[in-house]
């Protein structure tokens, strides 16, 4: 079967990690031919390019598929991937993100490939932007729905939500977790080498964070309620991975605060890094506004840590309260002072989360099981419409 990815930006993210791990996975399961296309990488979230650019005849680069909305580029390029596809004749098209996902599957029905399938990893509408654009992109979401054979989603909370919107039949949708090399992370520690390297002491309690610093990720949520965790446990230090536009901004904030000493901004680290990262730390905490299910909270879970997030789409899937971390309504700061204050006292409890969430990890997340569900359902979709095997 000839398969070709689509997606608009190959940054440092999760997505875009969901996005080459099925790809290179699907290359090695044999009978498929697999082919990715990707918009230009650009800004501070670094780039996953090299993952693949070496791969004969696997990347596709092209510079007229863009992330910001741009009449011009935008119908260049639906035309040149309706051009790629004509050229590529795939038997199914998978679209991720945003622009490709819209872009790609009009050009995918311009070219009449036979199966359209797209991948949601978080919602491209919600409350956390204004009326006009959500409109905009509700309706250009239901359109572009016409023309896709199946949608799979990375948490049960994206097909309620795309249902909600009039997007979709519930028969069109499949979870299929995004998954990840387990092993690195089953087999982090907290290593001394590690903690001093980035200044934090042996005693110190870590609170960790992974991801961009920007607009939704909820940074300022943690600093809100740094001064108060700070003040109940003075070793507390919150370790922030990632990088983004926000950071002076950020770090203008802390010593604001006063306090510069208990923030670590590790900058942007590859992804082969993170595990060691979230060894030394203590607890994650993911407090985004906007996110299908983030990786970083598996991830963490792998690792044996308890992890704190707020209530927001995918989030309860894996954040199961008191059984795997804490779950809280978005912006309870008192309440994410509480449970990480709850957690910094009590080393029994974070033991006995964290066990828990190793274990559901282990069950549900490998990078194979996500590759073979999403090999079985290429197959189904393939038999569904009587095409050849």
């Amino acid at each position: 079967m000839r398969v070709c990815h689509v997606i608009t930006r190959l940054i440092v993210g999760g997505a875009q990690e969901n996005t080459i791990a099925s790809v290179l996975g699907l290359r090695e399961q044999g009978g498929f031919h697999v082919s990715l296309i990707a918009g230009p990488t650009t800004g501070p979230e670094g780039s996953l390019e090299p993952r693949v650019a070496g791969i004969p005849g696997l990347l596709v680069l092209e510079p007229a598929l863009v992330r910001p909305v741009h009449p011009w580029k935008d119908l260049l390029g639906w035309r040149r991937l309706t051009s790629h596809f004509r050229r590529l004749r795939p038997d199914l098209v998978h679209t991720h993100s945003g622009k490709a996902g819209i872009l790609g599957r009009f050009a995918a029905r311009s070219a009449r490939v036979p199966l359209v399938v797209h991948g949601i990893h978080g919602p491209s509408f919600g409350p956390w932007q204004g009326t006009a654009a959500n409109r905009l992109f509700t309706t250009a979401e239901r359109r572009a729905a016409r023309c896709t054979t199946h949608f799979v989603t990375v948490a049960d909370a994206m097909k309620e939500q795309y249902l909600a919107a009039g997007i979709g039949r519930p028969e069109q949708f499949t979870r299929i977790f995004s998954g990840f090399d387990l092993n690195p992370y089953l087999q982090a520690t907290n290593a001394p080498a590690v903690r001093s390297a980035l200044g934090l002491e042996a005693e110190d309690l870590v609170i960790g964070k992974i991801a961009r610093l920007f607009r939704l990720k909820g940074h300022d949520d943690l600093l809100d309620a740094a001064p108060a965790i700070v003040r109940a446990c003075p070793r507390a230090r919150f370790l922030l991975v990632g990088d983004g536009l926000w950071r002076d901004r950020l770090e203008t904030r802390a010593r604001g605060l006063g306090l510069e000493r208990h923030f670590v901004f590790s900058g942007l680290r590859p992804p082969e890094e993170i595990p060691t990262l979230v060894g030394v730390m203590d607890v994650l905490v993911h407090l985004s506004r906007r996110e299908g299910l983030a990786r970083a909270l598996p991830q963490a879970m792998a690792a044996g840590k308890p992890v704190v997030s707020w209530d927001c789409d995918g989030a309860r899937e894996v954040c199961r309260e008191d059984e795997t971390g804490f779950l809280l309504h978005p912006g309870d700061v008192a309440g994410l002072v509480d449970v990480l204050t709850r957690l910094a006292g009590d080393a029994g409890l974070r033991a006995r989360l964290g066990g828990r969430g190793r274990a559901l990890v282990r069950e549900s997340f490998s990078v194979e099981r996500m590759v073979a569900e999403l090999a079985g359902l290429y197959h189904r979709l393939a038999a569904a419409a009587g095409m050849e095997p």
